[in-house]
């Protein structure tokens, strides 16, 4: 799997962007790294969107935050934080809020390496959960 930002932003543009704006990318990322992965590795091709939609959720995405922490460098776990600490926004009805604040959290972290042009780092982390937690 590889994903990669063609033209990374610069630090100073990354550090000004809306926490909700990486989380905003980071959810496209995740979703696309997990989509892949189910088309490519899953037998039951019928049920892929059922699938994706198991490992692409609040609390999906809060195991792997727990996954990924041990793993982030001081400046990507700053990001985690980041948006894990943001309150901008409510969580859905059925999701636990502090589901939904790491989730935001991987998001924004997932988003964060995107734009900044870090491909590599994203499949490395993402081969983790894969490994890990994806069925």
């Amino acid at each position: 799997m590889i994903i990669s930002s063609d033209a990374p932003l610069a630090r100073e543009k990354l550090a000004a962007m809306p926490v909700q704006a990486l989380a905003f990318v980071g959810d496209a990322v995740y979703s696309l790294l997990v989509r892949e992965y189910l088309a490519e590795a899953h037998p039951d091709r019928r049920n892929l969107h059922n699938l994706s939609v198991a490992e692409v959720n609040c609390r999906a995405q809060s195991e792997a935050a727990q996954l990924l922490l041990p793993l982030l460098s001081e400046e990507e776990t700053a990001v985690y934080k980041r948006g894990r600490n943001n309150t901008a926004s409510t969580p859905p009805k059925k999701a636990e809020v502090t589901d939904y604040r790491r989730a935001t959290g991987v998001e924004a972290l997932f988003g964060w390496l995107y734009l900044a042009g870090k491909g590599e780092r994203i499949n490395e982390l993402f081969s983790a959960v894969r490994e890990t937690l994806i069925q």
